[in-house]
């Protein structure tokens, strides 16, 4: 092989899904180019597809503002021990994945050696704090955007940015019929399937489990048909964090089924679901699931969040920014109740005329997101900036 086909290039990922996404950015990159070596911050996704891991983003994937604190002095060796080596062995191309505020830092640094930077999936500055657009455009070669929308966004604003498609949909399948898992699960089908999502914190669980519980408890009480509902547990939490939060006290009164894995066949064989708002949406959009998202934080989040908010965002979750659109029912902080769950719930799944408009609405999603193959496109974007 060649000097001139061995080719460096550095890669950080801050969150577990930033890792996986990585990680088959990176394999990809590897199939159209030999002769790469990638060095940078991750986790074990990004180990395991050839990534000499400098520092383990564990250590500062950190959440809110107490957090942060309490990790600078980690947050501070990672920029150290990344920058010497930006400067000891420069790489070929900086690849950051979202994580903005300490992967700006390092944007700064690689463009006053003349090292090329790629954004892929980046930061939601169309959501908030989108000043940071102009730093972005100062900072960066190019960025790969995984929303539709975002392309236009960026480009309006003299941004180089390509709609590579969304990772998701490369990965979200179901893999069995309804009809099948409800066997697996003895369920009966023509039972009513309802997934509850709070999410996948201890606090989130905490806040909001308990509420969502109560609506399940207020919509069987409505109807004599048989109603299921699932509760996916995701990884950080455990069964006792769930029955601490409401199952003890609700789960007599429900048939509550607690999901660990294959959590895609569930959301898929669902007739709909309460839903945290997030890229679970995408999610439920692309499994064809009806869905009623909310959203809540504590009052001084919410306060300080409302002042960094785009004030001409119509819409909080990705299924409505995507379809541009009204199509799902959103619910914010004090509208967050089981009263008003309850009846958004009740809505989708007694009112068949409603029902087949939002499905209708979630196939206009699908077909705004495009097709798989977005680490593909990714790559091809990536190895373009490469001298």
């Amino acid at each position: 092989m060649s000097k001139q086909q061995d080719k460096k290039v550095m890669i950080i990922a801050g969150e577990a899904s930033g890792d996986l996404h990585g990680a088959r950015l990176v394999s990809a990159m590897q199939s159209k180019r030999s002769g790469l070596s990638f060095c940078g911050m991750g986790g074990k996704e990004l180990e395991a597809a050839g990534v000499e891991l400098l520092f383990d983003a564990k250590r500062i994937a950190v959440v809110g503002i107490a957090e942060v604190f309490s990790h600078l002095g980690d947050i501070f060796l990672a920029r150290k021990i990344l920058k010497n080596r930006m400067k000891e062995d420069r790489p070929d191309l900086l690849i950051l994945i979202d994580f903005p505020d300490f992967n700006f830092m390092l944007a700064k640094y690689a463009k006053k050696l003349g090292i090329p930077v790629f954004y892929y999936i980046s930061p939601q500055v169309w959501a908030w704090r989108s000043g940071r657009v102009k730093t972005m455009k100062k900072l960066v070669e190019r960025i790969g955007v995984i929303l539709p929308f975002e392309e236009q966004f960026f480009r309006d604003r003299g941004v180089a940015a390509t709609y590579v498609g969304h990772p998701l949909l490369d990965s979200v399948r179901s893999d069995c019929t309804r009809d099948e898992f409800c066997t697996e699960h003895k369920i009966e089908p023509d039972s009513i399937l309802v997934g509850l999502m709070p999410g996948s914190r201890k606090k989130e669980i905490s806040s909001l489990l308990p509420v969502l519980l109560q609506t399940a408890k207020n919509v069987q009480r409505q109807t004599d048909k048989k109603l299921v509902f699932f509760l996916p547990v995701a990884s950080t939490l455990s069964e006792e964090d769930i029955r601490t939060n409401g199952l003890d006290e609700f789960g007599q009164d429900l048939d509550l089924r607690l999901i660990t894995e294959k959590r895609y066949n569930m959301m898929s064989a669902c007739d709909a679901a309460l839903v945290v708002s997030g890229t679970v949406t995408l999610e439920l959009a692309l499994l064809d699931t009806p869905m009623v998202v909310f959203y809540k934080v504590s009052p001084a989040t919410y306060r300080m969040g409302r002042w960094l908010i785009n004030k001409d965002l119509k819409y909080f979750s990705l299924v409505n920014l995507i379809a541009d659109d009204g199509l799902v029912q959103e619910l914010v902080q004090e509208q967050v109740t089981a009263k008003r769950l309850s009846d958004a719930l009740s809505f989708i799944l007694f009112n068949t005329e409603q029902r087949e408009k939002m499905l209708e609405g979630l196939a206009l999603v699908r077909q705004r997101m495009g097709k798989p193959g977005a680490s593909a496109k990714g790559a091809d974007l990536a190895l373009q900036l490469i001298p």
